[in-house]
């Protein structure tokens, strides 16, 4: 049966309730070894992807993205790794949306050249650049929107419909937006692909990735993933799956805090800029609310002092904590340059628009009041 409210599709899309039991969540399938043949035939292993713990929670992702399969994945550059080694080959070109996530840039410029698979990167504020770039052997389009660290937002219907048109797949990393905001395969894409480690889990004790998308792209990408080796643990499943049944609950209380924070700070002296999508002053603000159904509860501001001072602001938290990942219940802060960016090339950096002190903050779940007065007393330390 499909459910038709994100919130009751969180809590049991998916499920598989084992009938010798009864239980009411996903048993965790604690083997390595199955019984072969079994009643059906089937050659039952966790690198198949293919056991029942796994098999509940990527279908409760498909449910929540709209799509026609899920695989869950160790981790979500794993989940990158496999997408790309089944879209593209030697002499294949790919096009990737300026502003990735930091550890996906490298990974797109140290690891792909290696196989001999060129690529261009295209700014994501206009999307009429893609189909400027698309060339005879063209085979992927690669985004993020909102993008990490600066929330950039590109319009997914319009790029869709170019990677349509020119029968080139879609693919996007749809982390920040969360499938309670945003689900860009009802906008035309082919894949989603999220680092669940964020906000499908939410509670920051695991780290694992998902692919989602059409029927007819499921086996080459199974293949990919089977041959690359990147399953999920059992146990991490059911964590994940557990997360997932109150993830609406929790997107919808970050939705609602980041803005109110959003707001504060664009108010404060302290704060040359905010980067919130929510806002009104943000360039990408009509694209958004065209295409989210919230704005989600990430957002980065740039303080109005130098990269020391920044830190010192930092160390005067008390309630947020400077941390790495994001997407948790609790509020974490920290500086793109010294960890999602870390890798990217200091200059690179700077062109996107990552100084040394712009910081990123994912909003958690706490009483709003509380976070912004840990704010404002941070800041008024350093005033």
């Amino acid at each position: 049966m499909k459910f038709g409210g994100l919130d009751t599709r969180c809590v049991h899309s998916g499920n598989y309730i084992d009938p010798d039991v009864g239980g009411v969540n996903t048993p965790i399938y604690w083997s390595a070894s199955f019984i072969f043949p079994n009643q059906k035939g089937e050659l039952k292993y966790p690198r198949h992807f293919n056991i029942p713990t796994q098999i509940a929670v990527a279908g409760k992702i498909s449910a929540l993205e709209g799509g026609d399969w899920g695989l869950v994945f160790s981790s979500g550059l794993a989940a990158v790794n496999a997408l790309f080694a089944a879209a593209l080959r030697s002499g294949d070109h790919a096009l990737f949306q300026d502003g990735l996530y930091g550890g996906t840039q490298h990974f797109v410029q140290s690891i792909l050249p290696r196989f001999g698979v060129m690529y261009d990167i295209v700014d994501g504020g206009r999307p009429a650049d893609f189909q400027a770039a698309i060339k005879t052997n063209t085979r992927l389009i690669f985004v993020e929107s909102p993008t990490n660290p600066l929330l950039n937002v590109i319009d997914l219907a319009e790029i869709a419909a170019i990677g349509r048109k020119a029968g080139v797949l879609t693919a996007i990393d749809n982390t920040f937006a969360t499938p309670i905001n945003q689900n860009p395969i009802a906008l035309g894409f082919d894949i989603v692909m999220h680092s669940g480690t964020k906000y499908l889990n939410g509670h920051s004790d695991i780290c694992c990735g998902a692919l989602v998308g059409r029927r007819d792209l499921f086996q080459p990408i199974l293949a990919a993933a089977q041959d690359l080796g990147g399953n999920l643990d059992p146990a991490a499943c059911y964590l994940l799956e557990r997360g997932l049944k109150t993830l609406g609950l929790r997107v919808s209380r970050q939705n609602e805090n980041a803005r109110a924070i959003a707001d504060y700070l664009s108010g404060n002296p302290a704060v040359r800029r905010v980067y919130y999508p929510g806002l009104g002053s943000h360039p990408g603000h009509e694209t958004a609310a065209k295409q989210m159904r919230g704005f989600g509860g990430m957002l980065s501001f740039e303080l109005d002092c130098d990269a020391a001072t920044a830190r010192t602001f930092a160390g005067n938290l008390s309630l947020i904590k400077t941390a790495v990942s994001l997407g948790g219940v609790e509020s974490l802060l920290c500086f793109p340059c010294e960890t999602s960016h870390a890798k990217v090339p200091p200059e690179q950096r700077l062109k996107q628009g990552i100084s040394d002190t712009l910081v990123r903050l994912s909003v958690g779940i706490e009483n709003v009041d509380d976070l912004i007065a840990d704010i404002e007393n941070a800041l008024g330390k350093i005033r």
